[in-house]
Formats: structure tokens, sequence, C-alpha cells
């Protein structure tokens, strides 16, 4: 599946950005869905996860109570909701897919088998 990730760009801290992935080439509700960022000189980290279905989420703890994702199967798209954004929130953000035959292990990254090109976010103090 392939996948195109938008809607980065430059906030104040405090404010809130809607990432938005947009999945074709493959039959969406059949993978799990992820978001992972990566900052300049660090590891790419699990941001948040989603089930095919929507039913089970994963975050992680940094941005628990902050941010959320949400599925549209209809469209095809995963969103990630981000509020109260810091500038530790600062980094490429990335959206992936998992073929759901892997099971459920939304924090791993090779639990993923496609990923986008990523979408830079920019959190000022």
């Amino acid at each position: 599946v392939q996948l195109q990730a938008s809607g980065g760009g430059w906030v104040q801290a405090g404010g809130s950005l809607r990432l938005s992935c947009a999945a074709s080439g493959g039959i969406f509700s059949e993978y799990a869905m992820g978001w992972f960022r990566q900052a300049p000189g660090q590891e790419r980290e699990f941001v948040g996860g989603i089930s095919r279905g929507g039913t089970r989420k994963a975050y992680a703890d940094s941005v628990k109570g902050r941010f959320t994702i949400l599925r549209d199967n209809a469209k095809n798209t995963v969103d990630l909701v981000m509020n109260s954004l810091k500038p530790e929130d600062t980094a490429v953000y990335y959206c992936a897919a998992a073929p759901t035959v892997t099971g459920w292990a939304p924090s791993t990254k090779d639990y993923y088998h496609d990923w986008g090109q990523g979408t830079q976010v920019t959190v000022s103090s």
C-alpha cells in the first residue's frame, strides 16, 4: 500500500495540528496503521497506532491525552490529531501500514510493512 502524509507545519506551543495519511493501492481496512516521528539526530519513535477496525488504539506515553488517532476506512485515511503541542513534539512524522496477519504490535517498527514519506511538524516555544 502507498501512503501519503500531509498536514504538517509550524505552530506555537499549546497549539494544534491535524496530520492526515492517505492510502492507495491496497485494501485499507486490512491494515493496522501507525504514526511514528523522528527528530534530528534521534531514532524514529512510536507515536500511536490503530487497529484495522479502529477499535484498538495505542499511544506513546509522551503523547497520551494530547494526541488522537482516527481512521476512516471509507476514505482510506488515518489522521493524527495533535493538541497541546510542545516544542519536543518537533519532528518529521511518518505514517505506516501493517498487514494484520502479523497480529497487533503497534509500537514496533518492524510490525509495519509500508511507510509514507513524512511530514514536518515544528513547534516553537
